[in-house]
Formats: structure tokens, C-alpha cells, sequence
């Protein structure tokens, strides 16, 4: 094999698995190691120059990162990297002085944001500092899109949810709000430079089974049933509702209806538990309120009696899986089941709808009605127009908006100059040095031995009587400390400097995890077998060192090193040295020296 080439931005960034599985690549280590340290607002302005909400995704988001998190190389349970984000933001003090201050400069460009969802307005905080004057437009009387219309204030609290766009709409930015656009080439004829569409994917699915058409005003589209109650259009519902799907929005629909007055209320699933798309978190939390969970039921039709509503029939299934695990739900022959209900509220997926983009104007649609897009520049096959979040693959999440909105506000910048959308600016890194002594690094690398810590709930009988009473009581900053203390550092690299090494093998001696070899090079797949505990996880790099003197390489398998620093502290010669590596994807205000100060 060749020698590691260290300095490939993306090597290190990659043994960092909890940063390189978060879609806008937040420096989670970094960020945690600041709470452990007490220093709040910094480890929330960390989070807020990568995914701009920390509040919010400290309470919702979908946590990619925790099952990356290598803390699963040695226990059950990851650190609880989102609950963390949250200690950082309610413990944190005022920010608004290390954000960028408007008024700014102008550039004489304007941008239109369709759509005042999180990929919206990450690409207005992005691009305003650089002097675009941004207009955002958003059929609901406030900004947050999704955030506000689908999260329940029980998961995340408007207060919260204010703060955090506010930030962004202080920095100038023009609000049409209570604005349905109904009409892409009236927004063209405007004299907008760029135009982003982050409107997401707000169409529920409807289930037109037999007694449908009589039923119909009984039954409700989940993520309408939401917004209206967010916005106190709907304040009650029947005491008896059933919830079909077994997703997020279902979770939040049960949850809801339970604290509208519903006193029965059940979530019926055509597939086994182990298949629902809803978050493990979420679904531990509905059945904590009594919500009943019914799987391998898919549903049959709509029952009316003398003229009324009064339940669903459903098939009983079981699922058998092919040998390339694909799924088949087949019938068990049993009596179908009749659940009784007042109501029936669908969360069964969601697509896009775009309507209002005339079929005319050169740009195209594809599978799923979905635009043809530039996977890397989110650029439509109209040049001007860029979409994100949703509103560009399909239904995703808040991080993964965020993220979008990220490459597109670059792309937009680049579009506006003239340049090609091609030249995507490179990351910042660095890989600096904790050694202060011998033995000593400027990094605590004690790691604590600790389970994961339990979040705090907010007692049912209290939060069932109310939607806005938070349910999720988040780390005391106590609790907060000793979970931070079980991240194992793993942005601070084991960095190994050939011309030093003098082959005793202490390193190999000392390891834990027998994840450093020294042997004579071969190929990859050859070279993995042999060394002193086989690397099987070819998902991971190995790190291989130049030739040594005795003609040998230092081969370390990163899937399985701990980032212990006990190599460090053990190597005579200081070959081994722990260096901290930040990796920060840079935004369009970054790039062009806009940024924050911290």
C-alpha cells in the first residue's frame, strides 16, 4: 500500500465518524469538549456556524451522527451528541455580538427565497452578510416552515423556534409573509438575480380505501392536522383516533391527539415494529403516554354505520424477507380486526407539490415530480433557480436542509459573480499539536466509564393537559458534564512521523485495542488479514507510514483505534503525537470573509 497522505482533508475527516455522518459535518468533539468545559456559548456558536440551529436540533433532530459514534465499539449506547447541543444552547449566554452585524454593504443582488423552512433561511444567513438583499416569501404568518408547522411545541418550544430564526431575519432580511406564491414566472419577472425554493414536501398522502368518500370528513392528512393545530386553528378532536403510519409525523400526530382529548389512540402499521421509519426515540416516548402501537396490520376500509363513522378494518400480515432482505407482507388468514374511531389522521409519506412552477419555463421535472437537479450545486436546469431541503430530493430532515442550504447559497454566490458553480471552495482544516508536556495535552483524554445517561421527561399527568409544556427535559449542567466526558476525542488524531520511530513497538505493546502493526507492506486486502487483529471493516481506512529502516510499515487500522493517546505518551522518541483536527465545510460568508468571531 502507499503511504498515507495525511493531508488530504478528507482522510481525517473520516476517522472523525460522528462529523462525517452529520449532513452539514458539524465539528462534534470540538463542541462537546467546550461543554465539558463549561464554555457554553462557544460550544453553541460551533454549532451555529455548521447547522444554525442548535436549539432546535439539540430537541429534533434525526441524530445521524450517534450511530456513526464509536462509542459503540465499546458499549450499547453512543454519547448523546443531540442532547448535548441542547445543554450547550440553554445554558449559553447572549450570542447575537459573535454573529455577523448588519446593516451590510450591498452588493446590488437580490435573491428570492420560496419557502421560510431551515434550507431557506440557512441560505439567507449565509449570503446577506455578503450585501445580497434577500426576500423571503412564506404562506404562514412566521418563518420556520416545517419546524413550526410539524414539530409539535411539546418537542420544541416556540420560544425556542423564535430565537433561532430570529437570528437570522435581523440580519435584514425582507419578510413576505402570510404570501402564497402561486406563480414561478411572476417571481421571475421580478428582478431577483437568483431564486431558491425551499418550500419542502407539503403534500400529504391521501389512502382512498372502500368508505372513503363517505368517511372523508372524519378523516384528517397528518402534517395539515399539525399545522393547524400549531397555529390553534384546531383546538379538539374525537376521543377515539386512530393514526395510520409509522413515521415521525405519526409520533407527533398520536402524541398530539392525546393532548387534544382523545382518550384512545392508536398507531396501526402494516409493517413489524423493527421496519417503522419512526425514530427509536420517539416511538420509547408515545408509548410512554399510553399510546398503543399496532404492527403488521395494513388497513382495509373505512366502516360507516346508519350514517356514522365508527372505525377501520384492518388485515392481519406477517412479514417474510427474500434473501437480499426484501420485504413481503403476507396475509395470515386471520378475522380482520375492527378498531372503533372517531377519527383517522394519515401520516403515510409526503411529496412534493409544486403547482405553482408553470410546465413552460425550461424547468424540468423528473421521477417522483421532482426537479432535475445538480446533485452538487442544487442548480435546476432554469440556471437562476436552485432548490434545497425537501423541495429538492424528497422528503429528508432539518440537518440535512441545513446542509442544503449551505452548497446552495455558494452556489448562488458563485452564479451572481459569474463563476463557475463547479469551483466548490475546499474545506478548513487543521491538525495542531495537544502536547504540552511529555505527558500532558491540552485535551482532557480521561474518558469516563459511564452509560448513557437518561434524559429527564416531564411528568405525563402534567404534559398530557397541555401541547406547549415540553416534554423532553433536557442535561442539567451536572449531567451534561459527565456525558460530554464520554465522547473519546476522536478529532484528536494519533499522528505518526516515520523519521522518528525507532521500532521498539512500545506503541504496539501498550495499545488496547491491537490496532497498530508494524510488518512489511502488501495489498490491501492481503495486508488487512495479517496484522495483529485482523481490520474487517473495509469502510475504514488503514493509515500506512512511509518505509521504515528495517523495511518494514507501521500499519494502524483507524476502524478501531479509541484516540486514547497512550501510544503518545508511551513512544521514547515522540513519533506518536495526538494533534487536534478540525475539518469545517466553508460557507459562501466564510469564503469571502464575512465570518463570525468566537
Amino acid at each position: 500500500m502507499k503511504p498515507t497522505d495525511i493531508n488530504d482533508p478528507e482522510y481525517f475527516h473520516k476517522v472523525v465518524d460522528c462529523q462525517y455522518a452529520c449532513p452539514a459535518h458539524t465539528p462534534v468533539p470540538e463542541y462537546i469538549r467546550l461543554i465539558a468545559q463549561g464554555k457554553y456559548t462557544e460550544a453553541y456558536m460551533i454549532n451555529w456556524e455548521s447547522n444554525v440551529f442548535p436549539g432546535v436540533l439539540g430537541r429534533t433532530c434525526d441524530r445521524p451522527c450517534e450511530p456513526a459514534c464509536r462509542r459503540v465499539r465499546v458499549e450499547e449506547e453512543p454519547v448523546a451528541i443531540c442532547r448535548l447541543k441542547r445543554v450547550a444552547a440553554d445554558n449559553k449566554s447572549n450570542v447575537k455580538p459573535f454573529m455577523p452585524q448588519g446593516p451590510f454593504p450591498s452588493n446590488s443582488k437580490k435573491i428570492a427565497l420560496i419557502g421560510g423552512g431551515p434550507a431557506s433561511l440557512t441560505v439567507a444567513r449565509d449570503l446577506a452578510p455578503l450585501g445580497y438583499e434577500i426576500h423571503l416569501y412564506d404562506e404562514w404568518e412566521s418563518g420556520g416552515g416545517m419546524m413550526r408547522t410539524q414539530i409539535p411545541s411539546f418537542r420544541l418550544p416556540l420560544e425556542v423556534l423564535n430565537e433561532e430564526v430570529n437570528y437570522i431575519l435581523d440580519m435584514g432580511i425582507h419578510t413576505h409573509f402570510n404570501h402564497y406564491v402561486d406563480s414561478m414566472a411572476q417571481i421571475l419577472s421580478k428582478d431577483y438575480d437568483a431564486i431558491f425554493v425551499g418550500t419542502g414536501a407539503p403534500r400529504g398522502r391521501q389512502l382512498d380505501l372502500p368508505g372513503y368518500k363517505e368517511a372523508q370528513q372524519h378523516v384528517q392528512i397528518g402534517i395539515e392536522f399539525l399545522a393547524n393545530v400549531a397555529f390553534e386553528h384546531t383546538e379538539e378532536i374525537g376521543k377515539k383516533v386512530i393514526v395510520l403510519g409509522g413515521g415521525n409525523t405519526a409520533m407527533d400526530c398520536c402524541r398530539t391527539s392525546k393532548r387534544l382529548g382523545a382518550d384512545h389512540v392508536y398507531v396501526v402499521v402494516r409493517s413489524p415494529k423493527a421496519d417503522m421509519k419512526a425514530s427509536p426515540w420517539e416511538i420509547d416516548d408515545a408509548e410512554r403516554e399510553g399510546i398503543n402501537i399496532l404492527n403488521n396490520l395494513p388497513p382495509k376500509a373505512y366502516v360507516m354505520e346508519n350514517g356514522k363513522f365508527i372505525g377501520m378494518h384492518f388485515e392481519h400480515v406477517q412479514a417474510v424477507y427474500d434473501d437480499n432482505g426484501k420485504r413481503k407482507l403476507i396475509p395470515t388468514g386471520e378475522e380482520d380486526l375492527f378498531i372503533e374511531a372517531t377519527d383517522v389522521i394519515l401520516a403515510i409519506g409526503q411529496d412534493n407539490a409544486f403547482p405553482w412552477i408553470e410546465r413552460d419555463l425550461g424547468l424540468e421535472f423528473g421521477k417522483w415530480n421532482l426537479p432535475v437537479l445538480d446533485r452538487n450545486t442544487f442548480q435546476s436546469t432554469l440556471p437562476k433557480v436552485f432548490f434545497g431541503g425537501d423541495a429538492a430530493f424528497g422528503p429528508e430532515n432539518v440537518i440535512t436542509a441545513v446542509a442544503h442550504g449551505h452548497q446552495a447559497a455558494i452556489s448562488i454566490d458563485l452564479f451572481c459573480k459569474g463563476e463557475s458553480l463547479a469551483k466548490r471552495p475546499a474545506p478548513m482544516t487543521n491538525l495542531i499539536s495537544q502536547k504540552m508536556g511529555i505527558h500532558e495535552w491540552t485535551y482532557d483524554n480521561h474518558i469516563a466509564d459511564d452509560l448513557r445517561y437518561l434524559v429527564p421527561h416531564e411528568d405525563n399527568e402534567k404534559a398530557l393537559k397541555d401541547r406547549k409544556v415540553e416534554v423532553e427535559l433536557g442535561f442539567g449542567k451536572e449531567t451534561g458534564f459527565k456525558e460530554a466526558m464520554r465522547c473519546l476525542n476522536c478529532d484528536v488524531q494519533t499522528v505518526f512521523a516515520t523519521n522518528l520511530c525507532i521500532e521498539c513497538d512500545a506503541c504496539v505493546d501498550v495499545c488496547p485495542t491491537d490496532c497498530i502493526t508494524f510488518t512489511e507492506n502488501g495489498e490491501e486486502l492481503e495486508l488487512r488479514e495479517r496484522l495483529n487483529a485482523p481490520a474487517l471493516n473495509k469502510s475504514q481506512d488503514l493509515y500506512v507510514s512511509d518505509i521504515l529502516p528495517t523495511a518494514r510499515v507501521m500499519v494502524k487500522d483507524e476502524d478501531v483505534c479509541l484516540h486514547c493517546g497512550l501510544c503518545a505518551e508511551r513512544c521514547p522518541t515522540a513519533a506518536w503525537d495526538m494533534k487536534k483536527y478540525l475539518y469545517n465545510v466553508t460557507k459562501s460568508y466564510e469564503q469571502d470573509g464575512a465570518g463570525v468571531t468566537i
